[in-house]
């Protein structure tokens, strides 16, 4: 089953990429894992027009029938989850009890998504004709481009891939050049799944190459990625000569908020985990940690207490708790916020940083720092640090946390932890993020709707509204007495 040589998969026949070759680095050796050739321009082309030529069949296709391969890759991704979880953990370095639930993700998209076969649905309006009756179809949208990032590789394969099909669109996928395996793996289960040549492509290489090519691509007709604001706005500006849509998930800021009747053991745990979970790289991690003053000092010597004991590890062991962050590039950065934010005045009361003695020699290790003395305009408390480390700041009431977490650029994700109904409420009313999370952490459920605002993104993943994006609707007058209507035009 396993893709030994890393082919691409462009419709339905395993290539080599002729756009020259990638290292695929271990995170937790910062060795060479793997070596990936990458798509050429005309191969990423090529995998375009497969799916173009594809796509007509695959949405004359029953969606029962469309949803009984969707049903097979599920069954298959959890016939392989200890292989792809074991790929996740080496290309891209979390704990392999995450990968492990990683995994079990990216079998629940496509077993949630099929099925959609018998719930997609129309509409029929009555007309301002007699024998006449007006249709609204919701339809494929055709070819999809998608471009994941590397946080979630398998996962986020499943969250563009199994949509699209069941909507009757063939797709066209980039995953991230650092970590392509396991897409590739994947292409494997949607081939043994008897997935027709075409519907789904699989391609490699870098955003400035290949996902150029794919997202001003002229017979792309949606483009869904998830990643860094940059590269989004780069892509909706390629999409927008074409007049093509996009759907954009764009990262977070993700406020967590702790009043001071909640229960502060309850919320340590889960600022822990929202905050620490894939060495704190998911766009839902807990960013920015705001505590009422009556509470702040328990709160921040609980954090910090929690957050000595986690155990820096091998991600293939199971008692591990943080791994290796993905990339020397990604470890350099957020030590380059740390160091920026004690230099703007910030407290380290917990200084993490690369360990003397490292879990597994020359791997991208960073242990946890817990930062204070911050305030809303520091860098550290408005831009994404995706790494273990977490600023936190003192509040003086409810109206003060709820104007420092509406104090960004990003509106994905927020967290409140309090019993008071009424604070509940307004957080429900005035907190403007997409998604809010009430006493509990992520990760978001299925049949929910993923979405940001402000720098998050537009558009969004999972449930009937994720779906909603990988369709279009048509518009059908039809009329069936045999003479033609009246024309009326109560707009003339």
């Amino acid at each position: 089953m396993l893709n030994e040589n890393n082919l691409m998969l462009i419709n339905g026949k395993w290539e080599s990429g002729l756009g020259g070759t990638r290292e695929v680095i271990n995170p937790t050796t910062g060795k060479v894992l793997a070596v990936v050739s990458e798509a050429s321009r005309e191969q990423a082309s090529a995998a375009v027009a497969a799916a173009r030529k594809a796509q007509p069949a695959w949405a004359a296709m029953s969606p029962l029938e469309r949803g009984a391969i969707m049903h097979r890759i599920a069954a298959l991704v959890t016939e392989n989850a200890d292989e792809l979880a074991r790929i996740v953990v080496q290309e891209q370095g979390k704990p392999i009890t995450e990968a492990r639930g990683e995994i079990g993700g990216a079998a629940g998209f496509f077993t949630y998504y099929a099925e959609f076969a018998r719930r997609i649905q129309g509409e029929i309006l009555p007309s301002d004709a007699p024998g006449e009756q007006i249709w609204i179809q919701r339809v494929p949208m055709g070819v999809v481009a998608a471009i994941i990032p590397w946080n979630y590789p398998a996962a986020l394969v499943s969250r563009k891939v199994a949509p699209s099909m069941i909507a009757g669109n063939t797709i066209v996928l980039k995953p991230h050049e650092e970590t392509p395996l396991s897409a590739l793996f994947m292409a494997k289960l949607f081939e043994k799944a008897g997935v027709p040549a075409g519907v789904i492509n699989i391609i490699t290489g870098s955003g400035g190459e290949i996902g150029e090519v794919l997202t001003s691509h002229p017979d792309i007709d949606l483009v869904t990625m998830t990643g860094s604001v940059p590269t989004g706005k780069r892509i909706m500006a390629n999409a927008a000569a074409n007049l093509v849509p996009v759907s954009l998930e764009l990262g977070g800021k993700a406020p967590f908020i702790v009043m001071d009747d909640c229960d502060i053991d309850y919320a340590v745990r889960s600022a822990v985990t929202s905050r620490y979970m894939n060495c704190g790289q998911v766009c839902i991690c807990n960013e920015r940690t705001l505590v009422h003053e009556r509470v702040y000092d328990q709160f921040l010597e609980k954090f910090v207490a929690a957050s000595q004991k986690l155990r820096l590890g091998d991600p293939l062991s199971e008692a591990t708790d943080l791994g290796p962050k993905v990339s020397l590039r990604e470890l350099e950065k957020v030590e380059q916020m740390i160091d920026k934010a004690i230099g703007a005045g910030a407290e380290a009361v917990l200084r993490g940083g690369r360990p003397d003695r490292p879990p597994v020699e020359g791997g991208f290790w960073l242990t946890p720092t817990v930062l204070t003395g911050v305030n809303s305009s520091m860098s550290i408390m408005q831009d994404e640090i995706f790494g273990p480390i977490v600023p936190i700041m003192k509040v003086a009431d409810f109206d003060e946390a709820l104007s420092v977490a509406n104090d960004s650029r990003f509106g994905l994700s927020a967290y409140l932890f309090t019993n008071d109904f009424s604070k509940i409420m307004r957080a429900v009313n005035e907190v403007n993020f997409g998604e809010l999370y009430i006493n509990r952490v992520g990760p978001e459920a299925l049949q929910g709707f993923h979405t940001g605002y402000r720098s998050s993104g537009l558009g969004g993943d999972d449930g009937s509204h994720g779906l909603e994006a990988f369709m279009r609707k048509k518009t059908v007058y039809a009329n069936y007495s045999g003479t033609s209507p009246v024309a009326l035009m109560p707009y003339a």
